[in-house]
């Protein structure tokens, strides 16, 4: 602990005589004009200057925190603070850093981490056009065609530089051409084994969209009841910011709320099968452009005897260090899942998100993550269900420093006052020197990252509160002023 009263009289003394200074001086040299100008100065209080100018970074810091403590917004919270220094592996600043606390997207970071460490940066899926059978003279094709997905999350989004689905199905039609296909005798079979059903069953104690702050990777429910339904969205109008769930309703087909979760957990998406899009958007483009198809766009997940088949086109996705960057810039919850999912199939073949949670809770064991508090139940942070120590995620976050894809990941933060879900905080103090994971749910907030001082070091640290009062807006400017005194460290 801090000996606060020897630096209390300490700066109690050195105030009393900076103030009989500054009285004199100013009898002197006073003028009319001088309390018009000074107001627009923005210059630092004598306290601030006395503290800055008699104390170490490290004691600014822990004042500070004590300070915190008080706080309106906080004291009744649950939350905890670490910044730690990752050259000598030792706590700098600390309160209640060994507490479990809900991390909201700060999950993200474990998520995308285990992506890049078991897939590589320069992963990416593949959706394949192919065909059976044979084309005649005539450039009929009697067989199938064939599109095989490999789960790409990214598919016709646009995220991340994706494709479009018109972009995809105009290259898949040029493929057609480069074939001489003119007709197809056949169907258009869809062959995705990764991702084999349409519905997901939330994790535990999941919320759809909770005061406008992040949205689901699904987008309507089947189970909830009409009747409780309330539109909130009309043209011109804002979200309401204080009511509790958001969500697309089946019913309307519009934005609506409900004061309570009604629904058993089982969400179905408003585009709930990609692969199967792609293939109606291709077959209509097909007919449309005078190529004839006989045969209906049908699913196949499994097939015992395969067809021999032939390549005409193969999309793409982004590289995953370029989904890696969108998921934590823009804290993109559907990514984040899908991520999840596609560790899951390529180290156990099963595409659930119980794999995926199994394969990232061995990997962080593997890594020497400290698993004491750790509750890791889905990829992005929406489950209130995760729990996580900020001394972990600080000591994990200093362990990925000395991996070959530390940059990569480390590029994916926001950058405070700049970029992503940083760029409205920091504008002043701290602009661009702090590179964090943003995470936000009702009552939680969460940021955790690594921080260049102004001494030049690098610093990590994790900031979760959980149950606090006031606004979000007060909540990020407490953040803001716990840690600007650490930028001095």
């Amino acid at each position: 602990m801090i000996n606060y009263r020897k630096y209390i009289s300490g700066i109690a003394v050195l105030a009393t005589g900076f103030f009989l200074a500054q009285t004199n001086v100013s009898t002197v040299l006073y003028s009319p004009n001088f309390e018009s100008q000074k107001s627009g100065l923005n210059l630092p209080s004598p306290a601030v200057a006395i503290e800055k100018a008699f104390l170490s970074p490290k004691e600014l810091v822990d004042i500070n925190l004590n300070t915190m403590m008080a706080d309106p917004v906080l004291k009744n919270a649950t939350w905890g603070f670490v910044v730690y220094d990752p050259k000598t592996k030792k706590v700098i600043s600390s309160y209640n850093e060994n507490i479990p606390l809900v991390p909201a997207s700060t999950t993200k970071l474990l998520t995308t981490e285990t992506a890049l460490h078991l897939l590589g940066e320069n992963y990416r899926w593949m959706t394949q056009l192919e065909y059976s059978g044979e084309i005649d003279e005539n450039g009929v094709l009697n067989g199938n065609l064939y599109i095989v997905g490999s789960g790409d999350p990214s598919l016709g989004t646009n995220k991340a530089g994706a494709w479009s689905y018109k972009e995809i199905v105009s290259d898949f039609v040029s493929g057609m051409s480069r074939e001489g296909i003119k007709k197809v005798n056949g169907d258009i079979i869809i062959q995705t084994a990764l991702f084999k059903g349409n519905i997901s069953r939330l994790p535990e104690n999941v919320v759809w969209l909770e005061n406008n702050n992040y949205y689901l990777p699904v987008g309507t429910t089947r189970e909830i009841n009409p009747a409780n339904e309330k539109l909130i969205v009309k043209k011109g109008n804002n979200l309401a910011s204080d009511k509790k769930y958001f969500y697309v309703s089946p019913y309307a087909n519009q934005m609506v709320y409900a004061e309570k979760y009604e629904g058993d957990g089982i969400l179905t998406t408003k585009l709930p099968d990609a692969p199967a899009f792609l293939a109606n958007s291709f077959r209509a483009t097909l007919v449309k452009s005078g190529v004839g198809v006989t045969g209906k766009v049908t699913p196949k997940t499994t097939d015992a005897a395969p067809e021999v088949r032939k390549l005409i086109s193969a999309y793409k996705s982004p590289t995953l260090s370029d989904i890696i960057y969108y998921t934590n810039q823009r804290s993109d919850n559907a990514l984040a899942e899908a991520l999840l999912k596609t560790v899951g199939f390529q180290k156990m073949g099963d595409q659930t998100s119980e794999s995926g949670r199994i394969v990232v809770n061995e990997h962080l064991k593997e890594v020497a993550f400290d698993v004491e508090g750790l509750n890791y139940m889905d990829g992005s942070g929406l489950s209130r269900g995760n729990q996580v120590t900020p001394i972990s995620q600080v000591k994990f976050l200093t362990s990925l420093m000395n991996q070959k894809y530390y940059k990569t990941y480390f590029d994916s933060l926001p950058i405070a006052g700049q970029t992503g879900t940083l760029k409205g905080m920091f504008k002043l103090e701290g602009n661009g020197q702090i590179f964090a994971k943003t995470g936000t749910l009702n009552k939680v907030k969460a940021l955790t990252g690594y921080m260049k001082t102004n001494t030049g070091r690098t610093l990590v640290f994790s900031i979760l509160v959980n149950n606090y009062a006031g606004s979000v807006a007060q909540v990020k400017s407490k953040m803001e002023k716990i840690l600007q005194p650490a930028l001095d460290l």
